[in-house]
């Protein structure tokens, strides 16, 4: 039997499950392994039956839901119409990147399993359920299962024994080439270039939005500094509804742009073109030809924690002993809580990991920056307000991530200080975004009541909804907001005085620093299980719940289970059962982050 062609394909969505397929595909060519690593999205389903080999690498968001860049790949499978033994010629392996933190950790993985079987595939290991709550991370369940996977592919292609694999410290070819263009080039590259007619913007063609203001919402002496921001996005065929959220994607800090170039001894005003060293496509977002400036700027995540990944290439570099020895135990599966308290521990950037091997920096060839850093992935931000309020216009609330490690700078949030740091009183200032559906979805009925809970920034898509529902004339909302103190971080207080005026809300506060004994909205919650009761047992209401995913959600609904049995006098069985129908029927939803 000859040599197997590997595909591997992935379902990542915020490129750690990219980064896995990678090194997966990596420790195939040190194999000399034909492979092939693509979003399966990109990848044409209907070839699957022709495939020997594949490995499908997908996390799962939300509430069991697939990553963006595999909805299409999740549809197509789950036709009904796909004859039972369609895959029987496929011989494959399913990783899963989870947390267990969740409720359905894995999901997709798991899912995924069962269809394959079903569809005659032959699976030849377990599927991996890799967890974020180990103490060693998804790595723990990552390695041993490679492993695995190396152990049955060498067993069902003998002929593989006989090759001999590149070694570990030896560089394998990068996935791209740069050109770098002088002045006559560089006018010649720009003529050929087509431009994209774009109807609605996407990740790949973001809409510029001009910020209109950038407001600080907390007192200023407050410790967590929050912003309200309003974008405009006239003439770029957005819309948008309540729950629906804005995507962005940042930029690094221009003092980190710098201090990159310096130690790569780049100048930032270089410009080239990229050519691929294999059948990869060239990023689409990245303008050909482009300057060394935008590529650290807007492309490479640079300000990010680095991954294992990048110490395991990094070390292929190395020539000074004592830096080849620390960067190879981070590399090793042994070395994994070093590399925590090193890396992971301090929050460390891959920038500040540069300043702290110099030799080995200075050593970086070019063409290797794209597979040693990955792309600054786009961050999502609950849409604060409503087209029908504001036409033209997006308007979000973040709060500023700014704290503090063992190291001696402050660990800042990459997007949320590049927000903060624009100010459109200085000049225009542009932010590439886009929208994508959101996980909430509220009631078209005019008559169903709707009940949110939102503490801090997890007020934003509520507000979005106020205003919709506000203006289609719907009065039946139940608002319960938590913050630290009235005079402090109280968000969209004025408003949510007009609208229970109107008669358009009956709000609910827990200022949880105001007083000896600290309130939170569950407190609130339970404190109002008559009204909760009758709202969501006699006139079908609907629950909502935003906001952070450590306590707050799980706390909500003990509360409202609690609610449930004292109110309606149901057993606890029975209040749970109660909630789980409404989870199913889409009138218990929740939007959480960590």
């Amino acid at each position: 039997m000859s040599n197997p062609a590997l595909l591997i394909l992935y379902g990542s969505q915020t490129g750690t499950t990219q980064d896995t397929a990678q090194r997966l595909a990596r420790q195939a060519q040190r194999r000399r392994l034909r492979v092939r690593v693509m979003p399966l999205d990109d990848y044409n389903v209907a070839d699957l039956i022709s495939e020997s080999l594949v490995v499908f690498v997908c996390s799962t968001t939300g509430q069991g839901d697939p990553p963006d860049n595999m909805k299409n790949f999740w549809r197509f499978l789950f036709k009904k119409s796909l004859p039972v033994g369609s895959l029987s010629r496929l011989d494959c392996a399913i990783l899963g990147l989870g947390d267990s933190s969740y409720p359905k950790f894995n999901f997709v993985a798991k899912k995924l399993h069962k269809r394959l079987l079903q569809l005659g595939a032959c699976v030849l290991l377990p599927v991996g359920l890799a967890d974020d709550q180990h103490d060693l991370g998804a790595d723990a369940v990552i390695d041993p299962w490679f492993a695995l996977f190396w152990g049955k592919v060498s067993t069902l292609y003998p002929t593989l024994s006989g090759v001999i694999p590149l070694r570990e410290d030896e560089p394998l070819p990068p996935t791209y080439t740069f050109h770098c263009l002088d002045d006559m080039q560089e006018k010649e590259e720009v003529r050929l270039r087509i431009p994209m007619d774009q109807t609605v913007p996407s990740q790949s063609h973001p809409f510029p939005a001009r910020m209109v203001f950038n407001r600080r919402v907390t007192e200023p002496l407050h410790f967590q500094d929050v912003r309200h921001i309003e974008l405009d996005v006239t003439g770029s065929n957005i819309e948008f509804a309540a729950g629906d959220v804005v995507m962005m994607r940042p930029c690094n800090a221009p003092e980190d742009v710098q201090q990159f170039c310096q130690l790569l001894r780049l100048d930032p005003e270089t410009r080239f073109t990229l050519s691929p060293t294999d059948n990869t496509a060239v990023p689409a977002w990245l303008p050909q030809p482009c300057t060394v400036r935008h590529l650290v700027e807007s492309y490479l995540d640079i300000a990010a924690v680095p991954r294992r990944s990048f110490f395991e290439l990094l070390s292929t570099f190395a020539t000074n002993e004592l830096e080849r020895e620390k960067l190879a135990e981070f590399s090793s599966a042994v070395g994994q809580d070093e590399l925590h308290s090193y890396c992971n521990r301090p929050r460390r950037t891959a920038l500040e990991v540069l300043a702290d091997f110099p030799h080995t920096t200075a050593e970086l060839k070019v063409d290797y920056l794209l597979d040693l850093f990955p792309e600054i992935q786009p961050r999502s931000f609950s849409i604060a307000s409503s087209l029908r309020a504001h036409p033209n216009r997006i308007q979000v609330l973040v709060a500023v991530v700014r704290y503090k490690t063992k190291l001696y700078k402050p660990r800042k949030g990459l997007c949320s200080s590049w927000l903060a740091s624009l100010d459109p009183a200085q000049g225009d200032v542009y932010v590439p975004l886009w929208v994508k559906k959101g996980s909430l979805k509220f009631p078209s009925e005019k008559e169903t009541p709707v009940i949110m809970v939102g503490p801090g920034t997890g007020v934003a898509p509520f507000r979005s909804a106020l205003q919709e529902r506000t203006a289609e004339g719907k009065t039946a909302n139940v608002l319960f907001f938590g913050c630290r103190s009235e005079s402090k971080d109280f968000y969209f207080r004025s408003e949510w005085e007009e609208m229970m005026e109107a008669g358009f809300l009956t709000l609910f506060t827990a200022f949880s620093r105001d007083q000896e004994a600290k309130v939170y909205v569950q407190h609130r919650v339970r404190e109002n299980g008559e009204l909760l009761w009758d709202l969501i047992a006699n006139k079908n209401a609907c629950f909502y719940i935003a906001g952070n995913a450590k306590q707050m959600p799980a706390s909500v609904c003990d509360a409202l289970k609690e609610a449930f049995q004292q109110a309606g006098g149901v057993s606890a069985e029975e209040a749970e059962q109660m909630l789980a129908t409404m989870e199913k029927t889409g009138r218990f939803q929740s939007e959480t982050w960590s």
